[in-house]
């Protein structure tokens, strides 16, 4: 008859097995060692094997090893399907739970926490719901953990009603609970809503830990809320916290995203651990800002001493070479990712490279990169890139040719329609604008609509273009008119119509000094105090007018002015733009 623990947890090949950790080799001895020596019926080695070998990445193995118990207990079973959802392997969690049950072996509250994990890491929602029914059954339903992990499944499943009703009605919400709700908004893009779960919590009385403070970071990164930002970091020094990776990485990410790349590196600069994530944030956060010689730097640094990059730090590494022209750099950098780490490069790597050789002005060899490309290598956002590259520099005949070929992949995008429009328009050709116009309109398509937010006082606004749903719009409007008077003495001129013929005929009157930057700009310098910066997140690229005229809304107001449009950050100061007009 087998024994649970017939072999004492201290036993020679236990200590063996410590010893392996999770590498495949060494554990393919010790079992080989177990299995002469006649330990191979001890149930807390065989237990402490399997697990071994699954957090080795050996999913094969681990089958093969736990078919090889003929009686599995709950102890193993909840061992295989904890480590199994925890370690990548969801599917295999819910071949080991359907074991289980078919071996009539009960669930326990521990059982359901790793089932429903793996549910949502697959999104499978209707298998989810089957197993929120078994754990009502098994009368699990009121366990903080097993609650928890229901809140994160239909959070992950688009399932916000069920996920909050789950929420609401657990009887004491652990900060477990509190962290799977601000997780679900957050990373579905609901950043206010995570916020404002954030604030429950803390009215609650329920003190945040180090996961919570990640994900209301991440929140503020995606609004540009660095007010939030910068209060949760005080209170992380304050309370003495540790910043691990994922909270400093967390940091730097909010820091970078909200345009103070110098309070980004600082905490870079202090953290004892770093790792690939940590790194790439950082450089990251200067390809966006428009630091590109910081972030080759910085690069530099990480190839010589840190850790190996991944394909998400070419990206960085590429953008940063595209938004500051560095084609060199950015050649060398695409062909080291072959030959030196054995990366494949993908279509965001491909899009980066045409994005620099376009906006540098070799067209001919964006193109021609584009051309040698397989089809399927050649995706929509190569093309996209070549054509922003062809508006740039006016290169009508290529940009028709680029646009043309958008417009038969992709005829339902009505960007492609507005820059093939702007590019006829900037060689005067109006009757062919007019004619892109009306195919817009005969596939009933519209411009995304533009709008900015700030965030003043705590709080935040929002203005679209024209908007007057503000209390305080008469006031916005008369401070910018007065600002856009005190521009145009400082020689301030707006764009000409060519710039703007995209512009329905209804929004005429506000399309150029009313657009949703500008207001969003006045309201600020109404409400902040002088020489503080003003944050504005616009979800589109500036438009060139906008771009101008910052730049003297800078010096007439002596403010330094951070946009955070779609593509990049733009720090006008003093008249000018880190970007240099190179965007």
């Amino acid at each position: 008859m087998e024994t649970k623990h017939s072999s004492p947890p201290k036993s020679p090949a236990y200590k063996a097995l410590l010893k392996a950790g999770p590498n495949l080799k060494p554990l393919q001895q010790v079992h080989a060692h177990i299995i002469v020596s006649g330990s191979h019926r001890s149930r807390s080695l065989l237990t402490k094997l399997i697990t071994l070998a699954c957090e080795a990445g050996s999913i094969l193995y681990t089958h093969n090893l736990f078919l090889s118990v003929p009686h599995p207990d709950s102890f193993l079973f909840n061992s295989i399907i904890k480590t199994s959802s925890k370690f990548g392997f969801p599917q295999h969690a819910l071949f080991f739970y359907h074991s289980m049950l078919g071996f009539r072996t009960p669930p326990s509250s521990y059982t359901f926490t790793s089932v429903i994990k793996a549910c949502a890491d697959l999104r499978a929602l209707r298998l989810g719901r089957g197993v929120h029914s078994h754990v009502v059954v098994c009368g699990c339903g009121s366990e903080p953990f097993v609650q928890a992990a229901l809140v994160s499944l239909y959070s992950k499943c688009g399932e916000f009603g069920v996920a909050r009703k789950v929420f609401d009605e657990m009887p004491e919400r652990s900060v477990v609970g509190w962290n799977s709700m601000i997780s679900g908004y957050e990373q579905n893009g609901f950043s206010r809503e995570a916020i404002e779960v954030f604030k429950e919590m803390r009215e609650a009385g329920v003190e945040p830990d180090s996961t919570g403070f990640v994900n209301v970071l991440a929140a503020c990164s995606q609004l540009g809320d660095v007010g939030l930002g910068c209060s949760v970091h005080d209170e992380v020094v304050r309370k003495g916290i540790e910043v691990n990776v994922a909270l400093g990485t967390s940091l730097i990410n909010m820091y970078a995203r909200c345009g103070n790349v110098s309070k980004a590196r600082e905490v870079f600069d202090c953290m004892d651990e770093r790792n690939v994530i940590t790194w790439t944030a950082m450089i990251s956060g200067y390809a966006t800002n428009g630091y590109g010689s910081q972030a080759m730097e910085l690069f530099g640094e990480m190839r010589a001493r840190g850790p190996s990059p991944n394909t998400v730090t070419f990206v960085a590494v590429l953008a940063a070479c595209a938004h500051a022209g560095l084609v060199k750099e950015g050649r060398q950098a695409y062909a080291s990712m072959r030959q030196e780490y054995g990366l494949v490069p993908g279509v965001e790597h491909r899009v980066c490279l045409v994005d620099m050789l376009g906006r540098s002005g070799l067209l001919d060899e964006a193109y021609q990169f584009i051309k040698e490309l397989s089809p399927g290598e050649a995706a929509p956002p190569l093309w996209t890139a070549m054509l922003g590259a062809c508006k740039v520099h006016k290169n009508t005949d290529l940009g028709v040719t680029v646009a043309e070929h958008l417009l038969e992949v992709e005829p339902e995008n009505p960007g492609h329609y507005v820059m093939l429009s702007n590019i006829y328009a900037l060689a005067g050709r109006m009757d062919r604008v007019e004619m892109v116009r009306n195919m817009m309109k005969g596939r009933s398509l519209r411009k995304q609509v533009g709008y900015s937010t700030i965030h003043v006082n705590q709080n935040t606004y929002l203005f679209s273009m024209g908007d007057k749903s503000h209390p305080e719009t008469n006031e916005i409007y008369q401070h910018l008119d007065e600002l856009m008077r005190r521009c145009s003495e400082a020689g301030y001129a707006p764009a000409p119509d060519l710039v703007m013929h995209e512009v329905e005929e209804e929004e005429r009157e506000y399309a150029l000094r009313y657009h949703s930057e500008k207001l969003a700009i006045a309201y600020g310098l109404m409400k902040t105090k002088d020489g503080e910066a003003i944050r504005i997140v616009k979800n589109l690229r500036m438009c060139e007018d906008c771009h101008s005229a910052i730049k003297f809304i800078s010096v007439v107001t002596k403010r330094e002015i951070i946009v955070r449009d779609k593509l990049r950050f733009h720090h006008f100061k003093y008249g000018s733009c880190s970007c240099l007009d190179y965007w």
